[in-house]
């Protein structure tokens, strides 16, 4: 039987090294490695991919628009999302998305393995934690970032690394008055009033 596929989409080498080495004693499992989206991107046009853990707070194109852009490319693909975001906010949207896993950054080690092993055989496995706040009805949909765009997110996350409204126009091929449009949209589905504010609470959503 072949081997599966495994693909890191992380850039943070260091992270990408401490997967790689919980996976590799795994039967049955290759791991290979991207850096960026465009990588992954073009890994998965040029060779099968079993499965793909994705971080969320990639630069560049961001983690879930990044997700849809594999799911697109390849609609069967199976892809576990392995974030810093320990909330059901983040876990619920990359669900809805398409994702077949959920795992935070501060989950135990076994809990990747164990979404690894679920997601190669064909099933979903999101960490324990999250799993119970979202069966039990803990988050109710309610969190404030929940009413956020998958591009609103975007600009909010590039807004805490920093860059101004014309270089995330730039990056995200928009005009900068979409860009304008899209902060004064979040301010007031978050219920703040200046652009500090916002960048605030992305230095906050999105510590780096």
């Amino acid at each position: 039987m072949r081997s599966q596929t495994v693909m890191i989409v992380d850039d943070h080498a260091v992270v990408r090294e401490g997967v790689r080495r919980l996976l590799v004693g795994l039967p049955g499992i290759d791991v290979i490695e991207a850096s960026t989206g465009e990588a992954a991107l073009e890994t998965q046009q040029s060779r099968p991919i079993d499965v793909t853990i994705l971080d969320l707070n990639l630069g560049g194109v961001g983690g879930l628009e990044l997700l849809r852009q594999i799911l697109k490319q390849s609609p069967k693909a199976r892809v576990i999302v392995f974030s810093m975001h320990a909330e059901p906010v983040y876990a619920a949207r990359a669900l809805r998305i398409g994702a077949k896993g959920y795992v935070s950054k501060s989950a135990a080690a076994d809990e990747l393995i164990l979404a690894v092993q679920r997601v190669t055989e064909g099933g979903r496995y999101v960490e324990r934690e999250l799993a119970t706040e979202l069966a039990t009805g803990a988050y109710d949909g309610e969190d404030p970032r929940d009413r956020l765009t998958d591009r609103e997110l975007e600009i909010l996350r590039l807004l805490g690394d920093g860059k101004s409204m014309t270089e995330i126009a730039d990056a995200m091929g928009v005009s900068y008055k979409t860009i304008a449009n899209s902060c004064s949209l979040m301010k007031g589905k978050l219920g703040l009033d200046r652009t500090a504010d916002l960048i605030r609470t992305a230095l906050e959503i999105f510590p780096r």
